[in-house]
């Protein structure tokens, strides 16, 4: 089931560090919410918070709270491998495991997840995954050839074949088409307009076009200037936003007048 995502009074610390501050915001269910701004004003570090996938830098800590379908992802008997599984994360460059045939890569979650699954159960995790992906017409007959084999655009829809494969409600997308070619950007745009009907979606992007072809709704971040934390300036509908936002500073971004 997809979840809705609460974020309030969000502060994130990189050590002493104030990184974002004080970021309120809803994600709707089945839903695609872009996140756009400048560079350094913390759209991939506010991503990185709704699975606790920041927590892997040293000194990293939050204050407020993050919440899925009402529970506080950062309540002290949370385990934060639980979140990761439920909020699958596919990051900005293609990054199959390099060693393992694109079965392999599919099912790598699910292994590392522990338990006895049979190899026919696998088989059809690895069909569905890829059909999902729209990968699966494509590869059927390699599949035991090595996932980096395939094309920039093609490991990208592996790498998102590797994340539902567990089954996640939420997927989070750092800029997943920047390191690709526009055949394949449009590929990964069509399956995102796929994937919502089952998943919420997060998406960042510097690509206010982009945002504008594949959200429901889009957040403006920005940073007052170098050294001082990001923040949320305005989320609304992503036609809003484009066509008629409230905060001059969001209307001066999108028209290149910075960032």
């Amino acid at each position: 089931m997809a979840k809705r995502i609460d974020v309030e009074g969000l502060d994130v610390y990189y050590g002493k560090f104030l990184a974002l501050q004080g970021v309120s915001l809803t994600v709707e269910p089945r839903s695609v919410t872009a996140f756009i701004g400048p560079s350094g004003c913390g759209k991939s570090t506010m991503l990185r918070t709704l699975n606790r996938m920041h927590e892997v830098i040293p000194g990293a800590r939050v204050e407020g709270s993050v919440k899925l379908n009402g529970e506080d992802i950062y309540a002290r008997d949370i385990d934060p491998v639980d979140i990761r599984r439920m909020v699958g994360m596919v990051f900005q460059r293609p990054n199959p495991f390099p060693t393992m045939s694109i079965h392999d890569n599919v099912v790598a979650g699910l292994k590392l997840a522990g338990g006895r699954i049979s190899k026919s159960e696998l088989d059809a995790v690895v069909e569905k995954s890829l059909r999902n992906a729209n990968l699966w017409e494509e590869v059927k007959d390699r599949l035991n050839k090595p996932g980096a084999s395939l094309s920039g655009g093609q490991q990208q829809r592996l790498c998102i074949a590797r994340a539902i494969a567990v089954e996640p409600q939420v997927l989070l997308m750092d800029e997943p088409c920047s390191a690709l070619d526009p055949i394949s950007t449009l590929a990964i745009e069509d399956l995102i307009e796929d994937l919502k009907q089952t998943y919420t979606i997060v998406i960042v992007t510097h690509n206010m076009q982009q945002a504008a072809r594949v959200s429901e709704r889009t957040a403006f971040f920005n940073l007052a200037g170098i050294g001082q934390p990001g923040q949320l300036v305005e989320i609304d509908s992503t036609e809003k936003i484009f066509a008629n936002p409230s905060d001059q500073r969001t209307e001066d971004y999108i028209t290149g007048r910075f960032g």
